[in-house]
């Protein structure tokens, strides 16, 4: 990293003693069930300086907009605007283009910001001279099935050793939760790459450090995540988190790594065991030890919780994994270029 660009000669701001002013951006699309108790834990932050709170919302199937316009009726600092596509990084884009004061916080429709939170992102931007900063995905289920990922997310044969999902020291990563922005790094590099429907952080956080910019985890921040409450559900999520990071590879060569390579090699090892195995029956030894390993890892991970949630736990391990594996085999996305060395912008 260059000293142009290194955190101690571009600081995010100093400490001038005036508190400086914080845009919540927020992409929602049918968000009726958590949508109340994410804004109202923002608007509940003791932080004595500017805040807004921009909602993108797109054309949604439940009350998500009733909602909305009655938190906003109940609270000036809430701006809503319009998501025609529904889509995130459209709604990102256009929360964006909404926002005023120069500490972009995003912030999703199911996501809980703990106390403090934006106090800590302004004193962490300027103490770090960090383009983003970001802290844990604290995932907390309600159901069993939910504690049942909540607690696959939160362990190694679940996720692998991801940061903001486990925990770890403080310090300068590839990519972080959702995301706390210096605005001139916005400025700087573009929005969000609207071509991307998953994995729009990621791609961010790459052309970040491809500019020299810092991306920086740090423990002292935690927002509650809410887990997707059906296999459905949670299928469907990771399909499209391994069929966007395959296009992340693509775009971005040398961004991948070993670690991104266990679901899809996964994947054939069942599936082809399974296959061979009609006919060979050595093959069968890669499924069944699979189902040995997310069985023996899966009731190691839920240890003190119900049986109910540990039960559970075999089949939401081996659904993140194959679904993420399968999509990133599978993903056929080709991006429309873009125009050379030109930010996307909103």
């Amino acid at each position: 990293m260059s000293d142009e660009h290194s955190p101690a000669a571009q600081p995010a701001g100093a400490d001038d003693g005036e508190r400086r002013g914080i845009s919540v951006f927020m992409p929602i699309l049918d968000e009726e069930k958590h949508l109340a108790e994410s804004v109202r834990a923002i608007l509940a932050q003791e932080y004595d300086g500017p805040l807004e709170v921009v909602l993108a919302i797109g054309p949604c199937h439940d009350r998500t907009w009733d909602v909305a316009r009655e938190l906003a009726d109940a609270d000036d600092r809430i701006t809503l605007v319009e998501n025609p596509t529904g889509r995130t990084p459209d709604g990102l884009n256009a929360a964006l283009a909404a926002t005023r004061h120069d500490i972009l916080v995003r912030v999703d429709g199911h996501g809980i910001l703990s106390p403090g939170y934006l106090r800590t992102v302004e004193r962490l931007l300027a103490e770090t001279g960090a383009a983003n900063v970001g802290g844990i995905m604290d995932a907390e289920g309600t159901t069993d099935f939910e504690q049942a990922v909540e607690c696959a997310m939160k362990s190694k044969i679940g996720v692998g050793g991801v940061k903001f999902k486990q925990g770890g020291d403080a310090g300068a990563v590839e990519t972080v939760y959702l995301g706390n922005f210096a605005r001139e790094w916005i400025e700087r590099v573009g929005m969000y790459d609207p071509r991307y429907t998953r994995a729009q952080d990621w791609e961010m956080n790459y052309r970040i450090r491809r500019a020299g910019g810092t991306v920086w985890f740090t423990p002292e921040l935690r927002v509650t995540y809410r887990p997707r409450a059906s296999f459905k559900a949670l299928a469907k999520q990771y399909f499209e988190y391994g069929m966007w990071r395959r296009v992340v590879a693509r775009q971005h060569k040398g961004s991948i790594n070993l670690r991104y390579l266990a679901p899809p090699v996964a994947v054939v090892g069942v599936v082809g065991g399974a296959a061979l195995g009609a006919f060979w029956r050595p093959a069968l030894a890669a499924p069944l030890g699979y189902a040995a390993l997310v069985t023996a890892g899966g009731v190691h991970a839920a240890r003190g919780r119900d049986a109910a949630v540990v039960v559970r736990m075999p089949a939401v391990l081996a659904t993140m994994h194959l679904a993420w594996g399968l999509g990133f085999l599978t993903s056929r996305v080709e991006l429309e270029p873009a125009e050379p060395g030109q930010a996307p912008r909103a």
